[in-house]
């Protein structure tokens, strides 16, 4: 006999419902009253389990960060690629646009609230020192040329360009002819940031991964 699938618990609910309405409408924009209301709970069901919706936002980033911190480690002495980039990339991309909003909203967010501003600046460090060693590690293999100085100045870039790509995309997309949202598309923009520092075969790669997405 199959086994029973167990109820979502009414927090579970929330943070699914929330999520949604969020990545949809923008957090600012959406209330503890909407949120209920979607779930048709009393808003005093919803107080019972979250004070007010910045509790709701800090759950979703603490499952953000959980979500991003395995991507988020240093490759060690293994060899990484262009293409092993590229897949780094392209994942870290599926993750953020799982919780898009923190990203499309993230001067809202995080001005408003010191505490929150700085686990988010926590977390895009982090992003950084890993863009960081990956480049270190290319260079050391001889697959991309750059001093420490462009190194830390890619890096930021990187992180930079994937950290605002959600409200970008959004934008991009209001107009009929954009294509959808695609993690591909978003990975490749990044990496065309490697490109003036990748040598030899790793810019051959490059170009043909370029293919795809031009």
């Amino acid at each position: 006999m199959a086994e029973k699938k167990r109820p979502r618990r009414t927090r579970e609910r929330i943070l699914e419902t929330s999520l949604a309405l969020f990545n949809r409408s923008g957090a600012p924009q959406v209330t503890t009253t909407d949120i209920a209301d979607e779930l048709d709970i009393s808003p005093g069901n919803l107080y019972y389990h979250f004070r007010n919706k910045d509790e709701i936002v800090g759950e979703l980033f603490a499952a953000c960060e959980a979500r991003l911190l395995p991507l988020l480690v240093d490759p060690g002495e293994r060899a990484i690629g262009v293409e092993d980039l590229w897949l780094w990339l392209h994942l870290l991309f599926e993750r953020l646009w799982e919780y898009r909003f923190l990203f499309r909203d993230i001067d809202a967010l995080t001005g408003g609230d010191h505490r929150f501003g700085m686990r988010f600046g926590e977390l895009l460090r982090r992003c950084i020192a890993t863009v960081s060693a990956l480049c270190r590690n290319m260079v050391g293999t001889r697959t991309m040329a750059a001093s420490e100085r462009e190194i830390g100045a890619l890096a930021q870039n990187a992180v930079l360009v994937s950290t605002y790509w959600p409200s970008f995309d959004r934008v991009r997309r209001a107009s009929r002819e954009a294509p959808a949202a695609d993690a591909g598309r978003a990975a490749y923009q990044v990496l065309a940031l490697f490109a003036p520092y990748l040598v030899g075969d790793a810019r051959r790669q490059l170009d043909r991964l370029a293919a795809d997405y031009l």
